[in-house]
């Protein structure tokens, strides 16, 4: 039995139309867009309003985003903006005609008076390019979930950032000239100069901050030492002269230690009570009240502890996303390199190969989040069979290829206690009691160096040397030559089968 088709005046099914009227027309805003675009030609400070708000992608249609891109470019040339420097730009790109000619152009113009409220209506406009990117990702999303092909962890960090590229307005970011480049570097420049030279995240160590004017956005810092050296004490002193006394965020990833110890060290170097004596309980009456009083600014501290064992390069980059968007931290630790996962099923049976993707995928977050990374990396034996001073080099690198490769600073920590040497270099007059060395031995933007520094074991802390006249009283005892747990045979399990008596 054959059905009637019903239609409409224009002689289009109704059936058709029924199916045009279900779909979706992806989110847009034509009529604020013309509205902007029309301010921004009759309107300067329109132009100076939303020119830093929006790009030529937000625009849904075609001939608007060609006009803001042309607007955009005579911005930039500093040349003045209004219906005939438009008309002209386009003209000699050869897109006049291609958005509907002056007539267009025109039309935008009589759009809208005046630029009042312009910034509302880019607002609205960047928000349905938002939902539109949104849609796009989901559908490809969507489409790689059903590709057995594609690793389920590789597909959910590629999520996780395109997601986090939206968060930050960033969708797609594009190549910049050389001069807007060199505006930014001479503002920079400027901005460094106020600061007395220190361009980057302050150490609170003088000689440190002096030679890397401080830990540099983007940057991935390798902190390598053998175990038991001072790597975690040395990277909490660091936690806390910029939490603490400086107020920026820090987020500290501990794949060894709890939460819990590592708060406990921090206020062993905060109140000047030993490890011992906090682990213990023994306190007296006046201890407590130090105990009380000196661990209020610490309470106060941005700084975020995340201790989950066995993190996976896939789990930090999301954890570190969040922290970012929600904390806004400008400095991750983590503690340590050799201890970490890829978090793929694709087991390759390499280790080398996996710290290889693990260095990789830190500096690549560094640059994505725009901020230091700090990883902290075990030493070979080498070093402990090599005659002389004992100090590390760049090949005492645990799987060294790779972490060299990515870093771009290399650092390590030497203490001549720690191999029972009383002196540094075999030189008498030169006591290394209670001092550590803090070596650079890569340094992609700038000098190598050695510097000093003043170690604090019952405290678990480093200090400035020049300034190290801790009103609390150094204990020897608790600075033994070398650890006895030192020579265990397993590296890894290092920290892992000692006891917590001395805070490295």
């Amino acid at each position: 039995m054959k059905t009637s088709k019903s239609f409409t005046n224009d002689g289009i099914s109704k059936g058709n139309l029924i199916n045009l009227e279900s779909g979706r027309i992806p989110p847009q805003a034509i009529d604020l867009e013309e509205a902007v675009i029309g301010a921004m030609l009759i309107d300067k400070k329109g132009v100076d309003e939303v020119i830093d708000i929006l790009t030529p992608e937000v625009f849904y249609k075609e001939s608007n985003k060609l006009i803001f891109e042309c607007v955009h470019n005579l911005f930039e040339e500093s040349e003045p903006i209004d219906l005939l420097t438009v008309s002209s730009k386009l003209r000699k790109k050869g897109l006049l005609e291609r958005i509907g000619g002056d007539f267009y152009l025109v039309q935008l113009s009589k759009k809208v008076s005046t630029s009042a409220h312009i910034e509302f209506h880019a607002r609205i406009i960047q928000q349905k390019f938002i939902q539109r990117s949104l849609i796009k990702i989901s559908n490809e999303i969507i489409n790689d979930s059903y590709k057995d092909s594609i690793d389920v962890f590789d597909l959910l960090d590629e999520a996780e950032s395109k997601l986090y590229d939206i968060t930050q307005g960033n969708i797609k970011k594009s190549a910049v000239t050389a001069q807007n480049l060199v505006i930014q570097a001479k503002n920079r420049i400027e901005e460094i100069a106020k600061k007395d030279g220190l361009s980057g995240i302050a150490t609170g160590f003088d000689k440190v901050d002096k030679l890397t004017s401080g830990w540099q956005p983007s940057d991935l810092i390798i902190i390598a030492a053998r175990p038991g050296m001072g790597k975690t004490a040395l990277t909490l002193s660091m936690a806390r002269n910029i939490s603490v006394i400086k107020n920026i965020p820090v987020a500290f990833f501990s794949l060894e230690m709890s939460s819990v110890q590592l708060i406990t060290r921090l206020i062993s170097s905060e109140t000047g009570l030993s490890s011992e004596k906090l682990r213990t309980g023994k306190l007296e009456s006046h201890e407590w009240e130090q105990l009380n009083v000196k661990v209020s600014a610490l309470e106060k501290a941005p700084l975020f502890i995340d201790d989950t064992p066995s993190l996976s390069i896939f789990d930090l980059r999301a954890k570190a996303r969040r922290l970012s968007s929600q904390h806004k931290i400008k400095l991750i630790i983590v503690d340590y390199l050799q201890l970490m996962t890829t978090g793929t099923s694709n087991k390759t049976g390499n280790r080398e190969q996996e710290i290889s993707t693990i260095s990789r995928n830190l500096k690549s977050l560094a640059k994505e989040l725009n901020i230091p990374i700090i990883a902290l990396s075990q030493l070979s034996r080498a070093v402990e069979t090599r005659g002389g001073s004992k100090r590390p080099i760049l090949s005492d690198l645990r799987e060294s290829g790779a972490i060299e490769q990515d870093a771009d600073i290399v650092s390590f920590i030497f203490r001549p206690e720690y191999y029972g040497m009383d002196y540094w270099d075999d030189d008498e007059n030169s006591s290394a009691e209670g001092q550590a060395e803090f070596i650079i031995s890569k340094h992609r933007n700038g000098s190598l160096g050695n510097i000093k520094l003043k170690f604090v074991a019952s405290l678990g802390k480093f200090e400035n040397i020049e300034n190290s006249d801790s009103p609390f009283e150094f204990h020897s005892k608790m600075n033994p030559k070398r650890l006895p747990y030192a020579d265990n045979d397993s590296d890894e399990n290092f920290e892992d089968n000692k006891e917590n008596d001395f805070p490295f």
